[in-house]
């Protein structure tokens, strides 16, 4: 069985944001890669939100896109 890493962010919803699970647990929705940086750092998952590495497929697993996809919520 493959091991997935302690943080997923889910494929964008409607509204343009994108959910937030570490460990299984729902931390927030973000609208940009500074809320999953903040939600990291409020879970204990990494250190100061400067410092964390998003790109880090060991801790970062990105479902419908990748760090750079942030859909624009419908007008």
């Amino acid at each position: 069985m493959t091991e997935h890493p302690p943080v997923i962010v889910h494929p964008p919803t409607p509204s343009g944001g994108r959910r937030v699970t570490v460990r299984g647990q729902i931390v927030g929705l973000a609208h940009g890669r500074g809320d999953v940086a903040e939600f990291l750092r409020r879970a204990g998952v990494a250190g100061p939100a400067e410092d964390i590495e998003l790109d880090d497929p060991r801790l970062v697993e990105w479902r419908g896109g990748s760090l750079n996809d942030w859909p624009m919520p419908p007008a």
